[in-house]
């Protein structure tokens, strides 16, 4: 297990540092509130929470993991960079994410109240992308949200529709901006036709699928679409 740093921040909001990870809890008073999981590519997550507190989301743990090698992190397995100043996706997903299950997940599990109602992942763009994909590797998570998911991903259409779920959720929610498929990139171009398919398959599954098309490009109003993901699975 890795070391700790703990410090309190005020009644809600708590960090802690495990390995290199940033990781900064959220905490409901509520008895058995669901815990909700959302890797960021920056900051803690402060906004995405008071947004959500603003649509009254009051009853949640909103778990924020932050200093994410993002790149490495989030993919799950090799893929050339789409951009040539950009670095390359590496196959770091499957060791993130035993950090995530084994060690940050059972911290954030003794800090709440009680224990949740329901786990669930979340994330956007290739945190999104992560979020699916964890689906098949654990059992760990019951609803889950992908928000402008990076669904271009290589490979990553066959490889939902070869291997089985560990535990299809019970919901699952899909975002996109009704912009990011217009770009001349042939890789990124697929990414609103993967996403449109990728629900219907979960939908066929008997998971309870939302999709939502929002106005704007893949950075328009990432916190309200963040919030409005993690707000549509509970």
């Amino acid at each position: 297990m890795g070391d700790y740093v703990f410090i309190m921040i005020d009644l809600n909001k708590e960090k802690f540092n495990i390995k290199d990870k940033v990781i900064t809890l959220y905490k409901s008073s509520d008895i058995n509130a669901p815990l909700i999981v959302f890797n960021t590519f920056e900051g803690d997550g402060e906004d995405v929470y008071q947004a959500l507190q603003n649509m009254g989301c009051t009853s949640i743990n909103l778990l924020v993991v932050g200093n994410i090698d993002w790149n490495h992190d989030m993919s799950p397995w090799y893929m050339p960079s789409i951009y040539s100043k950009e670095k390359s996706f590496s196959d770091g997903a499957d060791d993130y994410l035993r950090l995530l299950i084994d060690e940050i997940l059972p911290k954030a599990n003794e800090m709440i109240e009680g224990e949740p109602g329901f786990t669930g992942i979340t994330g956007y763009s290739l945190a999104g992308l992560f979020a699916v994909y964890a689906m098949y590797k654990t059992d760990a998570f019951d609803r889950v949200a992908s928000m402008s998911g990076s669904l271009w991903f290589h490979d990553f259409m066959e490889y939902c529709k070869r291997n089985d779920c560990r535990k299809l959720p019970d919901k699952i929610y899909f975002s996109l901006g009704d912009k990011e498929a217009n770009t001349r990139n042939p890789i990124l171009k697929t990414v609103e036709d993967n996403t449109r398919e990728l629900s219907e398959y979960f939908k066929k599954l008997g998971s309870e699928v939302i999709f939502e098309l929002n106005s704007g490009n893949h950075f328009t109003d990432t916190i309200l679409r963040s919030a409005k993901g993690i707000k549509a699975i509970l």
